[in-house]
């Protein structure tokens, strides 16, 4: 009796041990998720991210200037969720039905699309720049990373057909995040006043650049990865109405038959280059790619500006006359 009482006594330390190691690891990977959530979507300063602005030194820097000394227009729109959101609009010089929606990206407001509107505005478009929910003035707590802005600019989209009218033809470009949240908005049956996309420097999903940043940022091996960020999507499905699985742009890119210029550096650190070919063979419309030599991350068009010019209007040319 005495020599089972103690085996019973071992078993239970055992699984005694066993169990607590399990509370343990769970309550880090919980409380890893909890951290990886809030530095990916809630609303703060992001250390790793600038301002998104150019200096003197960078070639598009008078194009940036000439954008924020413009006289523009804040408009305003209620997200369906209530969320306030503001954007800047700037009608061409010579009165047009075209206009163009240029999207920011992570971290950022428009403002660091300045040089982007500016080229639009040159070309003859009028221009809107949304501040996306949980940045600049627009209010949110939680970043959308592109599938919940991609809903929002649904919205703006219906106000530019709302003012202009139902012959409005429209084009939307994005950089980054905003890229994403352009092809995710292509693959959301946008009005058909939408006539054509632009993304540069996009990636393929929500969980495919958290894996790439869980190893380029923080070192963490693919199996931690792999452990950590269903939970942070948990997070994000439970406080801030996504999963990654949702955010996807690659699976939403087969929905669209619209025209879509993919625009990408081939030396891009950030959101990596490879993520270029997915999303470009999963759109379903007619499209074109520029892939760019040298550039890094969003770094395109400074690398060779007049090209990228030449670029973009050939796509424009082509599917926005």
């Amino acid at each position: 009796m005495i020599k089972q009482h103690k085996k019973w006594s071992t078993k239970r330390k055992v699984w005694t041990t066993v169990a607590t190691l399990v509370v343990v690891v769970g309550a880090a990977i919980l409380g890893a998720g909890g951290y990886f959530f809030h530095v990916a979507e809630v609303r703060a300063k992001k250390d790793f991210v600038g301002s998104g602005l150019v200096s003197k030194k960078n070639p598009l820097y008078a194009q940036q200037e000439k954008w924020l000394a413009a006289d523009t227009k804040e408009w305003h729109l209620k997200a369906k969720d209530g969320t306030k959101l503001v954007g800047n609009y700037l009608p061409a010089a010579k009165k047009t039905n075209k206009t163009v929606i240029v999207i920011h990206g992570f971290g950022v407001d428009h403002k660091a699309m300045a040089p982007y509107g500016e080229m639009f505005h040159r070309f003859g478009y009028n221009v809107l720049m949304p501040d996306d929910r949980a940045s600049g003035k627009s209010e949110g707590k939680y970043i959308g990373f592109g599938y919940l802005d991609a809903k929002d600019y649904q919205g703006w989209i219906n106000q530019i057909i709302a003012k202009d009218g139902k012959n409005s033809e429209i084009l939307v470009m994005g950089a980054s995040m905003g890229a994403a949240t352009t092809m995710m908005l292509s693959g959301m049956n946008p009005p058909s006043q939408v006539k054509a996309y632009i993304e540069d420097s996009g990636y393929t999903s929500v969980a495919d650049e958290l894996h790439y940043e869980a190893g380029n940022m923080y070192g963490l091996p693919k199996w931690l990865a792999n452990v950590l960020i269903p939970v942070v999507s948990g997070y994000s499905k439970v406080l801030a109405g996504y999963s990654y699985h949702q955010a996807d742009a690659e699976k939403l890119l087969a929905n669209n038959k619209r025209p879509m210029l993919f625009i990408h550096g081939d030396n891009d650190k950030f959101v990596p280059t490879k993520f270029m070919a997915p999303v470009y063979q999963a759109t379903n419309g007619p499209k074109e790619k520029y892939l760019v030599p040298g550039a890094a991350h969003v770094e395109s068009y400074r690398t060779n500006p007049v090209q990228y010019e030449k670029t973009v209007q050939k796509f424009l040319q082509k599917y926005f006359n």
